[in-house]
């Protein structure tokens, strides 16, 4: 059995959860803070890719990173690189899907945050950055842990885009997604069990992880409410 899909699949997942991990945050920290109506445009924008059909996704990316279209064109004429049909190709697509999850996590998150906490670390003396960092990250770590479970199961899970954007090849962009529907198409259900199988047990794993995490979450506040 060649392990390249799952290894491929997740290098893919962990690399996009890292770049989602901090542009989430990064806009949750301070999309919470703009005017409702601001952020109630904003929220709907960068929420689209969670109900948009991964093939909608797929076919915006190709129109933003083809090979004949101007942001990949520029960096094939440029840099020599494709944007597109390539293994990393998919962390793209990936990133998208997964950063809604990432991104509505950490809002709620930062929301329910008490801010008598992080005035009381000014009043000290204290940098917002510390306050962010030192206060406010600590108090919403929870959630945004779940967040990031989250977000890289999607990620690990993703075919739609992913198909679109990145391809099929075995040994280069093979994901386990992409794998399992090849093995459908060749009648090998055999082959595309294994894979469905894996793929389940991998997301229990970050399933129930999830659940441990909201526990703890509830059981915190529980206990800061006495």
């Amino acid at each position: 059995m060649d392990w390249y899909p799952l290894y491929n699949s997740l290098r893919i997942a962990a690399i996009s959860t890292v770049a989602v991990f901090f542009l989430g945050i990064f806009a949750a920290y301070y999309i919470a803070k703009l005017p409702r109506v601001v952020k109630g445009v904003l929220d709907v924008v960068l929420t689209l890719p969670l109900v948009l059909p991964p093939t909608v996704v797929g076919w915006l990316l190709l129109c933003l990173l083809g090979p004949k279209r101007p942001l990949g064109a520029w960096v094939l004429a440029t840099f020599g690189v494709k944007l597109v049909m390539t293994w990393w190709s998919a962390i793209f697509a990936t990133i998208v899907v997964a950063f809604p999850l990432m991104y509505r996590t950490a809002r709620g998150a930062f929301e329910s945050f008490d801010h008598n906490l992080a005035d009381a670390g000014r009043t000290l003396g204290r940098s917002n950055s510390w306050v962010f960092w030192r206060v406010q990250m600590p108090v919403c770590k929870q959630g945004i842990l779940a967040g990031t479970v989250l977000a890289f199961a999607r990620a690990l899970g993703e075919y739609g885009a992913t198909s679109m954007i990145a391809g099929y090849t075995p040994g280069r962009t093979a994901t386990i997604s992409t794998t399992v529907y090849q093995l459908w198409r060749t009648n090998d259900d055999i082959g595309a069990l294994k894979w469905v199988l894996v793929n389940i047990a991998i997301s229990a794993v970050f399933l129930l992880a999830v659940n441990l995490l909201e526990t703890r979450q509830r059981q915190a506040g529980k206990g800061g409410g006495r």
